[in-house]
């Protein structure tokens, strides 16, 4: 199955390795983002990224499982489970990858160990044009958990703009940061909401999809690259699904690889997938175009009889449920026949693409995107400290605030 990409055409000269968008070697900041240094406010989603070629290759990860041994000799015996096994794939600038399957099948894990996450026994090869994570790659990676991690004292504006002040450059005044907060506002159409609290468990706030668009907006801020989002549609309804999805798309379609975890897209959002991993308890059943996976369903004699939405089918298929099965027997007749379509599903799955996989991904060239040599970490750690106390002095006032009003009352 191809996964051949062509790189989109960089808004500047290719480099030599070792050098920034300038061709020298530039410091740190000035080489993490590139930021329009003009009076002119930019669209966020428009400007121009360092694109970033992600491949992994065979991610095997485990862990070991705590068992108590005799009940005498009071011994422990470490057992391992594995997590991933075996899992490929290849995502390009202008990509979205969608990892589905279900609850427990690693997701997460995976989505976790591509953002340089995941510590413990992790094997397997995971590149970043053809390099591996450092921490140039780390700031070039914006990441969005499943939980909005958000202070609830603070307005959406206030959140927005302390993320700027933490995360972008010092070559950027307070202006221009404030130009690029108001942009990512208007972009995730927050405006009505801006000087909303976030809200918390005690009192409400903003809602939800206006948390997980906040959230995906402290990384906007950082023009990243490469963009890992975990269950972003997670609690919400379709049509806010709808937007975030959309928003997604909009921010891959200008030249940043974006790989998300999704439980159980609509058939709207599956169609906005460029490319899709499937998961079985840790074990890939397909990886390919998102377009083409019922028809290779279909060809290894899991078809259809009617119109559904492929995401049912694939989750179906991952926990192994065979299409149109009316009912039959349940318990352990069930339990031995979901065994044995999963097995079947993972025994084609090597024979029909992953041999081609491996050959194609070694065969792979990256050398058509640039690469920044890593570079020492930030001089500016002072002023990120300024910030987060300050930061953490206004969510006081807020609580503080709060608790005086409420005895008051």
């Amino acid at each position: 199955m191809p996964v051949n990409c062509v790189a989109p055409k960089p808004e500047y000269e290719s480099k030599a390795p070792g050098e920034g968008l300038s061709g020298k070697n530039e410091p740190s900041n000035a080489a993490v983002l590139a930021y329009p240094q003009t009076a002119e406010t930019q669209s966020v989603i428009q400007l121009r990224v360092f694109p970033i070629a992600l491949k992994f290759e065979e991610v095997v990860y485990k862990v070991k499982l705590e068992s108590k041994g005799s009940c005498w000799g009071g011994t422990w015996h470490g057992k391992e489970k594995t997590i991933l096994n075996g899992i490929s794939g290849m995502v390009c600038p202008g990509e979205i990858l969608a990892m589905l399957g279900p609850s427990g099948s690693g997701k997460t894990t995976l989505l976790t160990a591509l953002g340089g996450r995941l510590n413990g026994k992790l094997s397997g090869k995971i590149t970043y044009n053809g390099q591996p994570f450092s921490g140039v790659i780390k700031r070039r990676t914006g990441f969005v958990a499943q939980d909005d991690v958000l202070y609830p004292h603070l307005t959406v504006t206030e959140t927005l703009m302390f993320t700027a002040l933490l995360r972008l450059p010092k070559t950027l005044t307070w202006e221009e940061k404030a130009q690029h907060v108001e942009q990512v506002i208007i972009e995730l159409g927050l405006t009505r909401c801006r000087n909303s609290m976030i809200g918390g468990p005690l009192f409400r706030g903003i809602s939800g999809g206006e948390k997980k668009r906040v959230s995906i907006g402290q990384e906007m801020l950082i023009n990243p690259s490469l963009l890992l989002l975990d269950e972003p549609t997670s609690g919400l309804d379709s049509t806010t699904a709808q937007r975030i999805i959309t928003t997604v798309k909009r921010l891959a379609d200008g030249g940043r690889t974006v790989v998300t975890t999704i439980h159980q897209p609509s058939s709207r959002l599956y169609h906005m997938f460029d490319k899709v991993v499937l998961l079985s308890e840790g074990s890939p059943i397909y990886y390919g175009p998102a377009s083409a996976a019922l028809d290779y369903f279909s060809s290894i004699g899991f078809a259809t009889s009617m119109t559904v939405n492929p995401s049912d089918l694939l989750l179906d298929l991952a926990n192994g449920i065979p299409p149109d099965r009316n009912g039959g027997d349940q318990g352990e007749n069930m339990e031995k026949e979901q065994k044995l379509v999963r097995e079947t599903l993972i025994s084609a799955y090597e024979k029909n693409i992953s041999t081609s996989l491996k050959a194609e991904l070694c065969n792979l060239d990256v050398n058509s995107f640039s690469y920044i040599k890593d570079t020492p970490a930030s001089k500016y750690k002072k002023y990120q400290f300024r910030g987060v106390v300050y930061k953490l002095v206004a969510s006081v006032q807020g609580a503080i605030s709060e608790g005086i009003e409420g005895a008051a009352l």
